[in-house]
């Protein structure tokens, strides 16, 4: 019995070690981790996905003014009617607006009403701030409210 581990202990140590070695020396994989091809699949999956969900959007939006495109005389009727509301928005604006403050386009207020606005709400004057947003921008109390109560 003794023999037989003297011949198989070196031999299982010399297999360990050619093991060992060759572990070692194996080239190791400088790809990504599995948490980095994780990542990079779900990113690539969310643009797809956005993709398909532009590509709806864009399919949908162009179905609905295919059935809603009006014809060139309704157009400049509609064009007529959009600037007699600017028009008479301009007006009441001018007259409602006595500080000659209003609306920026996109829905923005002019950075020196905002900063009137703030430091009336700061001085303890928040309902007329409310009424002068409310005379500058022709917007409902509650939306005015809630807009100054953020000031």
């Amino acid at each position: 019995m003794g023999e037989i581990l003297m011949v198989l202990l070196p031999a299982i140590i010399l297999v360990a070690v050619l093991w060992a070695l060759s572990t070692a020396l194996r080239p190791r994989d400088s790809g990504m981790s599995d948490a980095e091809r994780y990542q990079q699949d779900l990113a690539m999956r969310s643009a797809e996905h956005y993709a398909a969900q532009v590509r709806a959007a864009t399919a949908a939006r162009a179905r609905v003014d295919a059935n809603t495109r009006p014809s060139q005389n309704e157009q400049q009727q509609s064009q007529q009617e959009d600037h007699a509301r600017a028009a008479l928005r301009a007006q009441a604006g001018a007259g409602a607006g006595q500080y000659g403050y209003t609306a920026l386009p996109g829905g923005q207020l002019n950075p020196q009403f905002a900063l009137q606005l703030q430091s009336m709400a700061r001085n303890g004057q928040k309902l007329q701030a409310i009424k002068l947003l409310r005379q500058a921008t022709h917007s409902d109390l509650a939306t005015a409210k809630k807009y100054v109560d953020r000031l």
